[in-house]
């Protein structure tokens, strides 16, 4: 799924950044997996809601000039799923007893 693609870059990104290890923005999109334009678009978009993101010609890497982390997490949680008891599943099939008691018996009940 592309957002978790996405996700994983910008963590990824977020990780380069603070070890100082991102390279040139031609390296990086190539280990991003990104166009240099497009790579270039997200480092404005992180400075312009406040990340102090730099770059170090000399070292060819971006780095954070303060004390700075991104961290998008996404937990995926599923419900319980109850099974259904004879009697709801009778209600479910509006009362009609097309599902015979013996082929519940079969499947559902033991």
């Amino acid at each position: 799924m592309k957002l978790f693609q996405y996700i994983d870059r910008i963590n990824l990104l977020d990780k380069l950044i603070r070890q100082r290890r991102t390279g040139t923005q031609s390296e990086l999109a190539v280990r991003l997996g990104l166009s240099v334009s497009r790579l270039a678009r997200i480092i404005e978009y992180l400075r312009d809601i406040g990340a102090p993101i730099t770059f170090d010609r000399s070292l060819n890497t971006y780095y954070y000039e303060k004390d700075y982390s991104i961290q998008i997490k996404v937990e995926v949680q599923q419900e319980n799923i109850h099974l259904l008891d004879l009697n709801q599943m009778r209600q479910a099939n509006a009362g009609d007893n097309f599902i015979s008691n013996h082929f519940l018996n079969a499947f559902f009940v033991h």
